[in-house]
């Protein structure tokens, strides 16, 4: 059972004090209490982990929400023998995917899924993209009815509190992404909010394909121009691939810290980029699965399996000409090519991409 938080304490007025009527006061605090908005972290892997940190020091600091931020834990058993939520409740920290940093004091760990999202009315997920199915299929009918969610593009190395930014895509209601806006919002953690749901979305998808292939360059050593070519290739078949799909996205969106940015930090740093710059280094004779278990110490890549999802919607639909990069990101991913593939592909994009 998670540790719950102490309540704050209310000072009543002392007698002969002017103040309002004593229930009328106590109701003001109820109502305060009922329409302030209550957060649950579902993940806690390094970003999830990042995110409610965040998030604890916003909501401590905003008093339209609760100051408890519960975050949902796979639990794991840790090499000492204690339970991987016990000891992120024990000393405030995740010790296994975000060592050395404190989260809050007012984040919560709990193994259980719907006990922790109970009564929350804002869900930010933050999990890997292949278990969101089953995470929302144990949540039907667990969570409030007027609850909100977040997707959360992965990436950013904001624990020790470096200058990043984020973008938040939304549909219609402004009103609503700029709550979430407020609630990450930091000095050091920029956030601006995109009327672009798709485009938000699929920019923090795809760049994962093309950290691989920039991992692919940096494995065989050749060079920061043909990894800048890259990168330059892969923007532009994430730019085609998302408007084929959704003509609404928008072309400013790339120009976002969720595109051309993000794209960037991500081929220079991120874990895709440097599981594939192994999986090159070894010419292939590796899995990927075997690369990831041994670097990654349970975390996951998003970059191999968002290619084959990819690759999928590209053989069904006849595009796989049209976007060499991505397609031969897949192909050597699974061993069909080498490594040194990524460069030996022709380009085939028509002139209007």
């Amino acid at each position: 059972m998670a540790p719950a938080l102490e309540a704050k304490q209310v000072v009543l007025p002392q007698e002969g004090e002017t103040t309002v009527a004593p229930n009328n006061f106590l109701n003001s605090v109820v109502n305060d209490a009922t329409h302030r908005s209550k957060v649950t972290v579902i993940g806690s892997g390094n970003w999830g982990s990042v995110a409610a940190k965040l998030i604890a020091s916003n909501t401590l600091r905003l008093s339209s929400f609760h100051d408890e931020v519960r975050m949902w834990v796979y639990e794991e058993t840790l090499r000492s023998g204690e339970q991987l939520t016990d000891v992120i409740n024990r000393t405030n920290e995740n010790v296994k995917y975000l060592p050395g940093i404190k989260l809050g004091k007012n984040v919560v760990a709990d193994p259980d899924l719907e006990s922790a999202v109970k009564d929350s009315n804002m869900l930010v997920f933050v999990t890997p993209h292949q278990f969101m199915e089953g995470i929302c299929k144990r949540l039907v009918g667990k969570i409030r009815e007027d609850s909100e969610a977040i997707s959360l593009v992965k990436g950013m190395e904001i624990a020790v509190e470096k200058f990043s930014e984020a973008t938040v895509g939304y549909r219609l209601n402004r009103e609503v992404a700029e709550r979430w806006v407020q609630l990450f919002y930091t000095h050091y953690f920029i956030v601006t909010a995109v009327q672009d749901v798709e485009g938000v979305e699929l920019c923090g998808t795809l760049k994962n394909v093309v950290a691989i292939a920039a991992g692919f360059v940096d494995g065989l050593e050749m060079g920061n121009n043909t990894k800048a070519a890259i990168m330059r290739l892969g923007l532009r078949e994430m730019k085609a691939f998302s408007k084929l799909l959704f003509p609404s996205v928008k072309d400013s969106t790339f120009f976002e810290s969720c595109g051309v940015a993000d794209l960037i930090t991500t081929c220079l740093g991120g874990r895709n980029r440097k599981v594939a710059e192994a999986y090159a280094r070894n010419g292939g004779k590796r899995s990927f699965d075997e690369v990831e278990a041994e670097m990654l110490q349970g975390q996951k890549l998003q970059g191999v399996s968002t290619a084959s999802e990819v690759y999928e919607v590209l053989s069904h639909r006849g595009w796989l000409e049209l976007f060499p990069l991505f397609s031969t990101v897949h192909e050597i991913s699974t061993g069909l090519l080498p490594p040194s593939a990524i460069v030996e592909y022709s380009e085939k994009l028509p002139k209007s991409f």
